[in-house]
């Protein structure tokens, strides 16, 4: 465990409360020891957000493999069902606990760690460019597409780059991503006619027509599954009509809905389906119905080859683990990293993350370190 310490880095991050969209000085600890190891550092802040840029080597054409995370965290909760102070970092029995341990500081510090040494150790014949956001567990439109944006304005360029995501459902290196399902939002509003309940012939229910609507996206297969990807999903995750009496048939309700879906689809094909489905809901029942659609992204797949050999090779080589390689779960920033290069995610086993008493095991920490090291070090080879 030489070189520097990816859990000393992990416990400094952590005891920065950078709550999205909050820094808290994360970045700047992130900024000083990159700058240290000979990495130059840019800022590609807006709206507010910090983003930190850094490359390793010139920008010429050459080999340059990224790294890709965040260091801003979801907000506690309830801060008295901690056991562990959310932001102290604390160790206990070789866990250490905090808001963003494994969602996902340790991630970062385990990249940065590895990168810092590998470039002290053995220079490589090409650049390694880290890019770290403060905005990636909010809206994400500051955040890596900044980056993304500064790097096309600069020149800046990854030939590949891996997302320090956690990944890993039960235990360390039993699984990468190559891709994530699209997501997104449909917020739908339905107006009928307000009138007592006792003569609902004098009044348009909205309820009718919503609790319909619902029922016909809900029970819709939306499709089977693909090569890489499991079936696409719809939940119905509100319907509110904000009526607290029971004598009173309301004038309007609302819902909403949250599709995941695959590579059979697109976020414009979904719409239209949308679209077509509240329109007829419309004619049958009468009612005024208006949709708002938020696309979050589009489903990709960075297909198996090199890149994920890569990583699968180094994965296996420090863990003993052959990782599953995977679409699932929800968004990432790899999202918006796939329009530049190929990119995948590894990381730590994310069982906690976003919980109370978030935690990770110290341990992994090292490892996750070791196996960033080690395809670096296979990268360049």
């Amino acid at each position: 465990m030489s070189g520097l310490d990816p859990a000393d880095l992990t416990a400094k991050l952590v005891r920065c409360a950078s709550v999205t969209p909050a820094n808290d000085g994360a970045l700047e600890i992130l900024q000083s020891v990159l700058e240290a190891a000979g990495f130059d550092c840019a800022w590609a802040d807006r709206g507010g957000i910090r983003n930190l840029f850094a490359r390793w080597g010139s920008k010429g054409n050459q080999r340059c493999f990224g790294f890709n995370g965040h260091t801003d965290v979801v907000p506690v909760g309830d801060e008295a069902a901690w056991t562990m102070p959310p932001f102290g970092a604390e160790i206990r029995d070789g866990v250490m606990y905090g808001r963003g341990t494994t969602d996902m500081k340790s991630g970062v510090a385990a990249f940065v760690a590895a990168a810092v040494d590998y470039v002290k150790n053995t220079p490589p014949d090409g650049a390694i460019v880290i890019a770290i956001t403060g905005d990636e567990e909010g809206e994400s439109v500051d955040g890596t597409t900044a980056l993304l944006d500064y790097m096309a304005e600069n020149g800046e360029r990854m030939d590949v780059c891996l997302v320090g995501e956690p990944t890993c459902p039960e235990n360390m290196g039993d699984m990468i991503k190559i891709g994530r399902r699209g997501s997104m939002n449909a917020h739908f509003r339905v107006v009928g006619k307000q009138g007592h309940s006792a003569y609902p012939h004098r009044a348009n229910n909205p309820l009718n027509a919503m609790v319909r609507l619902m029922d016909r996206l809900a029970s819709h297969e939306l499709d089977q599954g693909t090569a890489h990807f499991d079936a696409s999903t719809l939940a119905v995750v509100t319907v509110d009509t904000g009526n607290a009496a029971t004598n009173v048939i309301p004038a309007a309700c609302t819902a909403a809905v949250n599709i995941r879906f695959n590579d059979t689809h697109s976020g414009a094909s979904l719409s239209a389906w949308l679209e077509e489905e509240a329109a007829k809901v419309r004619k049958a029942f009468g009612v005024e119905v208006s949709l708002k659609i938020k696309i979050s992204g589009e489903s990709f797949i960075t297909p198996p080859g090199a890149l994920s050999d890569l990583v699968s090779r180094a994965v296996e080589a420090e863990t003993g683990v052959t990782p599953q390689l995977s679409t699932t779960g929800g968004t990432s920033d790899a999202r918006f990293v796939k329009a530049h290069c190929p990119v995948v995610e590894f990381g730590l086993v994310g069982q906690s993350m976003h919980q109370v008493d978030e935690h990770v095991r110290v341990e992994h920490i090292h490892q996750l370190k070791a196996i960033y090291g080690r395809i670096l070090k296979d990268y360049f080879a």
